[in-house]
């Protein structure tokens, strides 16, 4: 098959599993090779292997359709895509930019997920520093006091969630950045951040896609 990013791949087969163990019609080793044009069978049964060992998947032995999804409400390990950018700064155009991807553990499929790296000191108050990777879970709506990611007529930012007077205001953790008081109409969230994790080694320069806070 064609080259794709590291991960990339392991994500199409869990997918592809996924939807057909929830469809009841599990695959074979053999189907998950034709599916994705492996060479060799083996090539299938390595990343079948993979998402095993991730407890993505659960296998039973001695089944040529042995495979089934973990129990619900059990966390998995699952690869989340590092996504996007913009520069430092204010509001700047938001550009996504795949860089890989995180590996965390979620109850929640890899899709709904995203992760980017902070750039900027806005939300220091609420322990966000430049550097983190704030882990994001895709959704359109927000309660208030929640830390989104929003965009704002194209343009990205992490901000906690606020609402004044019947206006919603993406306000920052850090007295020295204003809030920012978006037309509504140009509003928009991205996701509610659900992690921060923080690399102490400096990484900037060299990591995943930044994101303006």
């Amino acid at each position: 098959m064609a080259h794709t990013p590291p991960g990339e791949t392991r994500e199409r087969v869990f997918r592809y599993v996924r939807d057909r163990l929830l469809a009841g019609e599990p695959p074979t080793v053999r189907e998950v090779q034709v599916r994705f044009g492996f060479r060799a069978v083996e090539s299938a049964r390595q990343q079948l292997a993979a998402l095993v060992a991730e407890g993505r998947l659960v296998r039973e032995e001695g089944k040529a359709r042995g495979y089934r999804l973990p129990d619900p409400g059990v966390a998995a390990r699952v690869l989340v895509p590092l996504l996007g950018r913009v520069a430092a700064g204010g509001l700047r155009e938001a550009i996504e930019e795949p860089r890989g991807y995180l590996a965390i553990e979620s109850r929640r499929p890899a899709d709904e997920l995203l992760a980017l790296e902070v750039e900027g000191e806005s939300m220091t108050g609420a322990g966000i520093l430049p550097g983190d990777i704030v882990i994001v879970r895709r959704q359109s709506a927000a309660e208030p006091g929640e830390i989104v990611v929003a965009l704002v007529d194209g343009e990205a930012t992490v901000k906690r969630l606020v609402r004044r007077r019947g206006q919603w205001i993406l306000q920052p953790e850090n007295p020295a950045h204003a809030p920012i008081v978006p037309p509504q109409r140009d509003l928009r969230l991205v996701g509610k951040v659900i992690e921060v994790r923080r690399y102490l080694e400096d990484r900037r320069g060299e990591g995943p896609p930044r994101l303006q806070a």
